[in-house]
């Protein structure tokens, strides 16, 4: 004899683990009674964009006492349209926005449209966008409130058991927004990072214990999940207070860990701290990079001038002395005080994911005060293969306050091999196709730096 086993279960437990591609592992844990054989279960409030491949079922009370015979995913839920398709050829009412009502067997209620056939057999076609109420004798077998899945299950011991069910479903995502305050002396800044949730998966999950995956996990095209489609309120913005997160490894991605239990309701986006970290160690820089190329086809202008174009790069690092963790992607702002002391944006860039011990390098915008262009001065050929080219670049501080450091890069991938043979400022030479110029210009002045590079092709 089957048993039927009522209710969906007084939830124990549940865990999300939240992947940065958009999909959550959940592993929820409720406490049923089951008779010995065979037991007929439902069990609600899962997540309407369940992977229906991915769904596993344990006794965590007798492991290996409970088999699954069969597993169904019942989503036909209540609304109008599921209302509208059961209840073709029988009798419904509806009531316009100007008070009409109508009454009769209910032809059709697709294409935006509700046709009735009334008592006296009239055809009637009302636009659904003008109906204000429908109404209907009941609700119809078969229809739920909220997605089921439904197992029947041969059990081989009676009593109350904890079932865990594990799945993964989409609609639950997280990303992580950075806020950066540079001090006064753009010499250090003071990072906060929140882990923003967002919840469109219909699903509630309260108290629930959450980690978090940062990396690139590869997952297999999987078929379309299964998403019931209904008009849905927009997301609240909840800030979810300042809980620790303990960060360790984990295969060969990086694992953040909520230290306390969070509520996530559906269709709700909430925020949690995971980084707070004063003082860290930083420099604002400028930038300009030129890609020099000449092809020996190419008739040499003498008077060939470009203007530069400046970045403002700000710069940290996450080892111990800086960042101290490995930082997920994500949205970074950037703010520095005014003299009133309100905090304005200086610039917003993204970032990569950074393991720890490595250089962050944001850009901020193009400076309004730094200025500067690059001429070609001189030209001449090395036979059929080479040639020599002189440069000259005038960069100009219109600041009053203090001297300013510029990095110039320049790019000479162009060429299979180059040698300066003559600069008037020092040189590092990154790879084999850039080398980098520091110069530093006085406030309210320039300084010019002249050079000539011999290439090959």
């Amino acid at each position: 004899m089957m048993h039927t086993v009522q209710g969906s279960g007084e939830r124990t437990h549940v865990a999300l683990t939240v992947y940065n591609i958009g999909t959550a592992l959940v592993q929820d844990r409720r406490l049923f009674t089951l008779a010995e054989g065979e037991n007929r279960l439902d069990f609600t409030d899962v997540s309407e964009q369940i992977d229906r491949t991915s769904i596993q079922l344990a006794s965590r009370t007798a492991p290996g006492s409970v088999g699954v015979v069969e597993q169904s995913y019942a989503y036909d839920l209540v609304d109008s349209y599921a209302l509208l398709k059961r209840y073709i050829d029988q009798v419904v009412g509806i009531i316009t926005e100007d008070g009409t009502f109508y009454e009769g067997a209910l032809l059709s209620g697709q294409g935006g449209d509700i046709i009735l056939r009334t008592g006296d057999g009239q055809v009637i076609v009302v636009r659904q966008d003008k109906v204000r109420d429908m109404r209907f004798p009941q609700l119809p077998g078969g229809l739920l409130t909220r997605p089921t899945l439904r197992w029947l299950l041969d059990s081989t011991a009676s009593g109350q058991q904890e079932l865990e069910l594990t799945y993964l479903a989409g609609g639950i995502t997280w990303t992580a927004d950075y806020v950066l305050l540079v001090a006064d002396g753009s010499d250090a800044l003071d990072a906060t990072g929140m882990v923003t949730f967002d919840n469109s998966s219909s699903a509630s999950f309260e108290n629930a214990r959450v980690k978090l995956i940062a990396g690139e996990v590869n997952r297999l095209p999987e078929p379309p999940p299964m998403v019931i489609m209904q008009s849905a309120p927009m997301p609240a913005r909840a800030m979810g207070g300042a809980p620790k997160v303990a960060q360790r490894e984990f295969s060969e991605y990086k694992l953040y860990e909520i230290e306390r239990s969070v509520n996530l309701s559906a269709n709700e986006q909430k925020q949690v701290e995971f980084i707070h970290k004063p003082g860290i160690p930083a420099k604002l820089e400028y930038k300009a990079t030129s890609s020099l190329y000449w092809h020996p086809k190419a008739d040499f202008a003498p008077n060939d001038t470009q203007s530069l174009n400046f970045r403002q790069f700000l710069e940290f690092e996450t080892d111990e002395r800086g960042m101290d963790a490995a930082l997920p992607a994500g949205r970074v702002r950037i703010y520095q005080k005014d003299t009133d002391g309100a905090p304005l944006l200086v610039g917003e860039d993204r970032l990569d994911h950074t393991a720890k011990g490595e250089k962050v390098s944001l850009v901020l915008g193009k400076p309004f005060d730094i200025v500067g262009e690059r001429a070609h001065t001189n030209f001449r050929r090395l036979g059929n293969s080479g040639a020599e080219h002189s440069y000259k670049i005038t960069v100009r501080n219109r600041k009053a306050e203090k001297p300013v450091e510029v990095r110039l890069l320049e790019n000479f991938s162009g060429y299979s091999e180059w040698r300066i043979t003559q600069a008037t400022h020092p040189y590092d030479k990154i790879d084999q196709s850039m080398c980098e110029f520091r110069l530093t210009v006085p406030p309210k002045g320039e300084t010019v730096l002249t050079y000539t590079v011999r290439s090959s092709w």
